[in-house]
């Protein structure tokens, strides 16, 4: 052994030690959040179970809304989800779609499949933006507004939005989501029932593989392809376990930008959206939050998880790529700009809680598992590894990472289900216990990848490609994501 590889030989059982203790806190994290999601939802079970949601839509004191759907090269989505929004089940509803500058033809079909007419209207101009060139409204849909702007990015278009919205709460959703038809009654209930709540968050599935057609998904079926099906599980265990958790353990910190609700006049006073960053919608949270915490209000931001909206994820890993990276930028963003509340008591338990996880657990996970990677060819390098306990450590963490993935799926079957066919159930399981082979692997490179970017300055979103949830020609009776793709083939 030459001298570098015995010096390296010294230095791995501070290796050992240090990335043993940080498994040991991720599983004490994970552990935490699991059980008070677990709690957290047999509550809202029983809270809501077999409720009638009339008492909202019929109420005389249910809040106005004002759906914003920001849009820039979605015209292989955009029909379809405003056709699903336009029929949600709410009474006093608008639907404010935001063409950010698109170059493709998002515009031409807005204005084809909703009959759009020029109209004059004064905008009290609240929140600086990039200007307005066109305002529209739908013969068909007197309550569809349509933005046309000059392009200034996914936070700028929400902030025209929020110049021109009147509802009393602001719905913010992604051009491509399908949201169900009573999902808005759900989201909004909290409102109702505490005055104190500023922001709700809905639940986001995976359409990929499901059967949709009129802007519904008609029967939910688990994906086919392997990196959308993996997704399935993943995004039950960030919203059931992660989101849900927080509800428990002092208010979530993040609202999907692809289904969330606000109180509009909060959101104006907090300044909308911020602009250069890519995390747009943790960093509104954390302001509005910010805002209260510092003004001494009491606040509730909360995950409410049979409030169902379906989006189309990416199937290649080359978008689902870009996808994490940014995703993972857009949290180093954040965590950056709201430094000074972590670990800090005047925050409650969002700074010595909450951020504190989002830094340690979130942020740094991908780079320990990196240099856990780097550890253990090291070990086989120096020919220090022990075989029975490098293997007994990968049952050890593969398995956890399986029992998350099946909870998650079992948490979701027992409270809100789905999937009626059991081989939908058994395939979205199949994908959870493979994760662990490759796809876990490349998510954490992605992450270090938007991180490493992050410390370079990009701030770029990366092109993200759409197949669209119809088949071409969009025909009324659309099929599935998957015999979409195929025809495109």
């Amino acid at each position: 052994m030459d001298l570098s590889a015995l010096s390296l030989a010294r230095l791995l059982p501070y290796f050992d030690r240090g990335i043993f203790a940080y498994f040991v806190i991720l599983i004490i994290a994970y552990g935490t959040l699991v059980a008070a999601a677990l709690w957290e939802l047999l509550a809202h079970v029983l809270r809501v179970r077999g409720e009638s949601r009339q008492w909202v839509l019929g109420s005389a004191v249910s809040p106005s809304i004002s759906i914003l759907a920001p849009a820039y090269n979605e015209e292989a989505t955009i029909a379809e989800s405003v056709t699903a929004l336009l029929a949600l089940h709410y009474a006093n509803l608008e639907v404010v779609v935001i063409n950010d500058g698109s170059p493709d033809r998002t515009l031409d079909v807005l204005r084809e499949r909703f009959a759009l007419v020029p109209v004059h209207t004064i905008v009290w101009k609240r929140l600086e933006t990039k200007p307005v060139r066109a305002l529209y409204r739908s013969r068909t849909h007197p309550n569809l507004v349509v933005v046309d702007k000059v392009n200034g990015g996914k936070a700028d278009a929400l902030n025209v939005g929020l110049n021109l919205a009147t509802g009393d709460l602001v719905c913010v959703i992604d051009a491509d989501t399908i949201v169900d038809s009573d999902a808005l009654p759900r989201l909004a209930r909290p409102f109702l029932s505490d005055a104190s709540t500023i922001a709700t968050g809905g639940m986001i599935r995976v359409a990929n593989g499901s059967r949709v057609a009129g802007g519904r998904v008609l029967e939910t079926r688990a994906p086919r392809n392997g990196i959308a099906g993996m997704q399935v599980s993943e995004y039950l265990r960030a919203f059931l376990f992660g989101r849900l958790g927080w509800n428990h353990l002092g208010g979530t910190l993040i609202i999907s930008g692809a289904f969330g609700l606000f109180q509009r006049e909060a959101m104006i006073a907090a300044g909308g959206y911020t602009h250069d960053t890519v995390g747009e919608d943790m960093e509104l949270v954390l302001k509005l939050r910010r805002r209260a915490y510092e003004a001494g209000q009491r606040h509730r931001v909360l995950f409410v998880p049979d409030a169902v909206a379906w989006t189309e994820v990416p199937e290649t890993t080359r978008v689902l790529g870009r996808q994490r990276d940014r995703w993972h930028r857009g949290l180093a963003d954040v965590l950056w700009r709201h430094r000074r509340l972590i670990f800090n008591p005047k925050y409650g338990a969002m700074g010595l809680v909450g951020l504190p996880y989002f830094l340690i657990v979130e942020l740094l996970a991908p780079v320990t598992e990196l240099i856990g990677w780097i550890a253990l060819a090291t070990w086989v390098w120096v020919g220090a590894l022990n075989g029975e306990v490098a293997l007994l450590f990968f049952l050890l963490a593969y398995g956890l990472n399986a029992l998350h993935g099946a909870l998650a799926v079992l948490a979701d079957e027992l409270s809100f289900p789905r999937y009626e066919r059991i081989r939908d159930r058994l395939l979205i399981i199949a994908w959870s216990m493979l994760e662990s082979f490759g796809y876990r692997q490349l998510t954490v490179l992605w992450r270090v990848r938007g991180l490493w970017k992050y410390l370079r300055g990009r701030t770029d979103w990366g092109r993200m490609e759409r197949r669209g949830f119809s088949t071409p020609g969009g025909g009324a009776t659309t099929p599935t994501l998957e015999s979409a793709r195929a025809a495109s083939a």
